[in-house]
């Protein structure tokens, strides 16, 4: 645990001081690089559903993977006009089940160098080692790189990506 909170403080990520408490919204809340997730998962009216009991596995975009979107892109996606693609994005991200780093890596090298996972939003995600990183690709082959990994929470595990991944 310790050792954790090391490598999240050094990353500037610290995400929780006792993340098993915490569930995946008040951990993602408790640090100031998940503002722009938190913002859209209430906009997106998700906060429930990714506070329930789970586990889930969370692709959390950080807020430089936000600001990464064309500009315009994420102010649209917060109308109230845009809930359900908002919706349909950040369930992207979800995956059911509570799946650590090394059941990750250990699951891609088992599956000749990928793996195929099916997201909470009902499409499939990619997840490749590239360089000694995992990398998460989505529907239209944009990557998103694995920069944190195995943030446990009281219902699931977060791994906090530098990208935001799109759906079909």
């Amino acid at each position: 645990m310790l050792v954790n909170y090391i490598k999240y403080s050094i990353l500037g990520l610290v995400l929780s001081s006792n993340p098993t408490e915490s569930n995946i919204v008040e951990t993602a809340v408790s640090n100031e690089n998940f503002s722009t997730l938190v913002t859209a998962v209430q906009a997106g009216e998700l906060v429930e559903a990714l506070s329930s009991e789970g586990p889930f596995t969370v692709f959390a975009p950080t807020n430089d993977a936000f600001n990464n979107l064309p500009d315009g892109t994420l102010e649209s996606l917060l109308s109230p006009e845009n809930k359900e693609t908002l919706q349909s994005i950040l369930t992207y991200h979800v995956v059911a089940g509570k799946f650590m780093a090394e059941d990750v890596v250990n699951a891609i090298n088992e599956n000749g160098g990928q793996l195929t996972v099916t997201t909470l939003q009902g499409n499939d995600l990619i997840l490749k080692m590239w360089e000694g990183n995992v990398y998460v690709k989505d529907a239209t082959g944009n990557k998103a790189k694995v920069i944190i990994t195995d943030v446990e929470t009281s219902n699931g595990v977060i791994h906090a990506i530098n990208n935001v991944v799109l759906p079909e």
